[in-house]
């Protein structure tokens, strides 16, 4: 199973684990809570129409006008400030929840701008991460060598841990203003920032929802519109080096498998054509013979010859003893042919053939005309009965058939 694979079935499985185990605590913390605060709420509901006497359906109604009036406390929701905000929310993923589109033109015009500006949005964020990160790298290294340190690379380890206390410090800052204008803790700012800049987005805790805000304080509203851009790029930044690192990995594993794909193909390639050779060294071909025939194997490999022909050391000869051979060696082929009654034959009328004897396929043939033995001369052909280096077009009286 190729590694990737099992790493996509392994997070499958953290996943899935993290979920199980996230639910656990969660019920665990707050289904208590819950079950206090929806008994405080029946019993206050049950006072309240105790005492002013309301019936089940005034007080729903009540219920539906509190709820409705609740996003306009900050002002006009639909200006062109609270459109801005609105918007924001939209292509970020954020959602606090707040306001929505109250009319159908509205809402279908708010799902196209969601499918153009959700992407838009993304792919900017990334950008501008990819950047930021390149610039933190430059500063990082030219810190380094301002330092004097002997190692000025910059790893993924270091821009990792930049990254993180970036985002610390992101958050610090946003959790401090927010405080300071909303009037909440610190924890409950930092909480709120944490919710926006990773865009879940509850809703619980939004900012620009009071007093006027929106129409009333516009350099708190222009703050809080940067610092939730700002604050996205930052943490699009980190993400971004966490997400790169692990598709870094996943094409490292890709690139491995196919090395190894490739590797193990040619691998098995050569191991047919070694298998080829072997065959073609070990087995010959013989073609179907009759009475007259002869068989022998003509031109074996390169391989063949190397392997199956056995070097044996020259012996250092003379010229005369090399004529003195090869004069031998015709005299008695001729003698064999029928060409000479004797086996002395002069110099001059020697045929005009190759010594060097060149062996091709394995092929039966016959030979009209001349008588040839099967006997072996010295100088045949690995495998082969019959005397090989015959010109045969140098002698009229042979002719050869193939058959």
């Amino acid at each position: 199973m190729q590694k990737q694979t099992v790493r996509t079935l392994s997070l499958i499985l953290c996943m899935l684990s993290y979920l199980l185990v996230g639910a656990a605590v969660f019920d665990a913390l707050e289904s208590e809570t819950e079950s206090e605060r929806r008994r405080v709420l029946e019993q206050k509901r049950g006072e309240m129409k105790r005492q002013y006497r309301f019936s089940e359906e005034d007080y729903r109604e009540i219920e539906r006008m509190v709820l409705q009036a609740e996003p306009h406390r900050a002002g006009r929701q639909w200006k062109f400030a609270g459109s801005f905000y609105f918007a924001i929310t939209v292509i970020t993923t954020i959602g606090y929840g707040h306001a929505a589109p109250g009319t159908d033109a509205g809402k279908v015009f708010c799902m196209f701008y969601a499918v153009l500006g959700i992407p838009l949005t993304l792919v900017m964020f990334q950008s501008l991460g990819e950047r930021m990160n390149t610039f933190v790298r430059f500063l990082l290294h030219r810190t380094k060598q301002c330092l004097g340190f002997r190692r000025t690379e910059v790893s993924m380890e270091n821009m990792v841990l930049i990254g993180f206390l970036s985002c610390l410090g992101t958050l610090c800052v946003g959790a401090a203003a927010f405080s300071h204008f909303e009037g909440w803790t610190f924890f409950h700012a930092y909480y709120y920032c944490f919710i926006t800049l990773t865009t879940i987005g509850f809703g619980d805790f939004v900012a620009l929802q009071k007093n006027e805000d929106l129409q009333e304080k516009t350099p708190y509203v222009v703050f809080s519109f940067m610092y939730i851009l700002v604050g996205l790029t930052v943490i699009g930044a980190f993400l971004n080096l966490v997400v790169l690192r692990f598709l870094t990995m996943n094409n490292e594993d890709e690139r491995r498998d196919a090395q190894e794909r490739a590797s193990m193909k040619r691998r098995q390639n050569l191991g047919f054509l070694a298998d080829g050779r072997d065959r073609h060294r070990h087995s010959t071909l013989f073609l179907p013979m009759e009475e007259g025939t002869s068989c022998t194997n003509l031109i074996p490999s390169p391989l063949d010859e190397r392997y199956s022909r056995p070097s044996l050391p020259r012996l250092p000869s003379s010229p005369s003893r090399e004529q003195s051979c090869i004069g031998s060696f015709w005299s008695y082929v001729c003698y064999r042919l029928g060409l000479s009654n004797s086996i002395a034959v002069s110099r001059h009328d020697r045929p005009s053939c190759h010594v060097n004897s060149v062996y091709y396929t394995s092929i039966s043939y016959r030979i009209h005309g001349g008588s040839l033995t099967r006997d072996n001369t010295g100088l045949s052909s690995p495998g082969s009965n019959l005397s090989p280096g015959h010109c045969y077009r140098e002698f009229p009286r042979s002719r050869r058939k193939s058959l």
